[in-house]
């Protein structure tokens, strides 16, 4: 078993713009990194072996910033965590994207559906526990990975049938999710706790 805490990077001007990121670059803002800050001081509380993270420079910074508090390394990028490509509604305000398309589920072009994105993530999030529990069989380990607002979302979607998460819930930037994992099992603990 490992415990898993997927955790959303601290804000971009991006994010305060409420424009799609999806795979563009954008690097963390001032307040992204007080996100961060935020994110390990909470995390300190509890015992962690690695950290794990999305490629993208957001995900990269914030991993790094907990990381460095926590006297961790970045143990491991992972590809497949990396946020929803959105295709054509990549850089569009999601005011726009709304009224474009209609919904988040909407089909759009050379976008991946939430479920390729829950496909590939959990994935992903499986070959880390496998990778943890190598490391430290037979103690379990509490690993971090920091991801996407798109990932987690498509992430809890998945293993909560559809129900959750709710509809309008934003997972705010800091936030963490934890996870328990087992081979053919992925099970949410805890939603939406803001670091």
């Amino acid at each position: 078993m490992t415990h898993l805490t997927l955790i959303r990077h601290g804000q971009t001007d991006w994010n305060l713009a409420r424009r799609i990121q999806g795979s563009t670059d954008i690097p963390l803002n001032e307040t992204g990194r007080e996100d961060a800050r935020r994110a390990a001081e909470t995390l300190a509380a509890s015992t962690h072996h690695a950290v794990y993270t999305s490629p993208l420079l957001r995900a990269k910074e914030t991993a790094e910033i907990i990381a460095d508090r926590l006297g961790l390394e970045v143990v491991g990028v992972i590809p497949d965590i990396r946020e929803r490509e959105f295709g054509d509604g990549e850089g569009m305000l999601v005011e726009d994207y709304i009224s474009t398309y209609g919904d988040w589920h909407a089909e759009v072009p050379g976008a991946e559906s939430l479920e390729q994105v829950g496909e590939r993530a959990i994935a992903a999030l499986h070959a880390i526990a496998r990778e943890a529990r190598r490391r430290s069989a037979p103690q379990a380990e509490s690993v971090l990975v920091v991801a996407h607002g798109g990932v987690i979302r498509a992430v809890i979607d998945h293993v909560s049938g559809g129900t959750l998460p709710r509809d309008g819930e934003v997972l705010r930037n800091g936030s963490a999710h934890r996870f328990v994992a087992a081979p053919g099992y992925l099970r949410l603990l805890e939603e939406s706790k803001v670091l």
